[in-house]
Parts: structure tokens; sequence; C-alpha cells
């Protein structure tokens, strides 16, 4: 019998307060179905399909209510109390869903909605985990490039972006040049599918089509040098980095506006700095 996932079982012996399952009929190790979750009509030697979990006094119970959640897989749940050591999550059975403070990526609150998935801690008790979502979200989705999603932040990663999951099953990632700061976990986005990588990967972007955010990223551009005294003290030849830094643009998208700038006479170009061309008033 495995804790955590959905199994057919077969009953054993029917009681006043259920009715006992096991693997085979000659099983000694055996699991109570309580009699409100049991077919009025079950009967020994029968089959059912069952989730087994453990009840608020650990005791290995099963049920045939659908589970939000199983071994294996990823789900959002929402959350119904958060105190000092975890919270307690809404996942479909009699016993909330406990994550553990060490299991969260990030700061939650009651009634934030968040994907997990479920784990068997050193007790042998269920437990939801934030962590480890990676390797479990599908790669199989039907969008191609073009195609706009939605997708949910999952985690943010300094080396290469922020992952996030496709209709919340999909496995997706946001690019590192692209500013991600106004998420937080478990927001909801639309993009677009930039790309799709061999394995089945979904590369995401926040951003327009290239011929509308150009326009969009010069208006940036324009904002940041007013804001900056009218002068970039670096030019479009500047590394990935800086301009990133600086500006929070990739390089290709940084030469595309200052190329839209620069053709409607905006700004100058030198060696070492862009300028902002001041309008001449009128006499």
């Amino acid at each position: 019998m495995k804790l955590g996932e959905k199994q057919k079982l077969t009953v054993v012996k029917k009681v006043d307060f259920g009715i006992y399952l096991a693997e085979r009929a000659e099983d000694e190790k055996r699991v109570l179905l309580p009699a409100k979750q049991a077919p009025q009509d079950a009967q020994p030697g029968d089959m059912l399909e069952v989730f087994l979990y453990r009840d608020s006094e650990d005791r290995l119970i099963a049920t045939t209510r659908e589970p939000l959640l199983t071994i294996g897989e990823t789900a959002v749940l929402k959350a119904l109390e958060v105190g000092a050591i975890g919270a307690f999550l809404d996942w479909g059975l009699e016993k909330d869903l406990f994550l553990p403070y060490k299991e969260m990526t990030a700061k939650i609150k009651p009634g934030d909605e968040i994907l997990v998935t479920l784990y068997i801690d050193k007790s042998e008790r269920l437990c939801a985990t934030m962590r480890g979502l990676y390797e479990l979200l599908r790669k199989d989705s039907p969008y191609k490039k073009g195609d706009m999603v939605t997708a949910r932040i999952y985690e943010f990663s300094e080396n290469f972006g922020t992952f996030a999951a496709v209709d919340d099953t999909y496995s997706a990632m946001i690019p590192l040049f692209e500013d991600c700061s106004r998420f937080q976990i478990g927001d909801v986005t639309k993009a677009r599918v930039s790309g799709v990588k061999p394995d089945g990967k979904l590369d995401l972007t926040l951003r327009e089509k290239v011929s509308v955010q150009m326009d969009v990223d010069a208006g940036k551009l324009m904002e940041a040098l007013k804001e900056r005294g009218g002068m970039f003290p670096f030019n479009d030849k500047a590394s990935p980095e800086v301009i990133f830094r600086e500006v929070k643009m990739s390089k290709n998208a940084f030469k595309r506006a200052i190329g839209r700038l620069y053709k409607l006479r905006k700004i100058e170009i030198t060696e070492n700095a862009i300028r902002m061309i001041q309008e001449k008033e009128d006499v």
C-alpha cells in the first residue's frame, strides 16, 4: 500500500465503522476506509480505488474522495492558515495538508494560491513543498512560438531567469534580461511564447512583438534619459551586462530603441555617451 497515491485495494472485512482494505485478501496489513466514505454495496473481495494518507492522529487511512494533489504531481492549493512553523493548505480532503516553513520559497499568507508538490517526510507523513517543481512540470505543451499563454511564477534564479508554470502545468522560463522585479512567487501573468526548446520547455517573453515593443522601449529610454539629466554615460556598444544593469533591457532591445530615437532626432550618439537633443523653443 502506497502513501500519497491512488490505488486499487481489496475489500477484506466490513464493520460498523467502515471497511478494511488490503492489497490481497490474505494480507495482514490493512487500512480502514471510514463508513462515510465506503460504498454501501461493497462486499469482501471487491476492488475499490482509494487514496491513502494519515489522519489527524497520524493513522493510515483510506478515502474515496479525490485529492487535489498526489505524489509525483504538482497542483495549485490555497493557504488556509499560516503560522511560525508553516502553513496548512486545502487539498480537498478531511485533513488539511501541512507545508513546513523550510519548504517555502517565499512568504505566503492566508488566501494565497501557490504551486506545490507532495512528499513524505521523515515521520512518514505527507507534506507539501514549494521546492523541486522544475523536474515535475510537463514538457508536452500544445503551444508554439507566438502563442499567448497564462503563466504562474514559482521561482526566481539569479543565473537563469524567472521560472513559471504555464497553465499551472507546463515548464517555462522568462529569461534573465527581462524585468520581473514586479512579480512575487505565485503571481499569474500573461506572456507570449518566444520559443520551444528541443525538450519541450517553453521560453516566454513579457514583451510585445518587436514592432510594438520598439516604441514602448523608446519611450522608456526617453523617460530614463530625463531622469538622468539627459545623458547615458555609455552608448549602444556597451556590454549587455552594463545595458541590463542601467536600463533593464537586453542589448538587442536597447539598440532597436536607440535606433528609433536616433531616427526621430531625439538623441545623439557619441563615442562614449547618448544625449538627448533639446527641442528648440519657438521664438
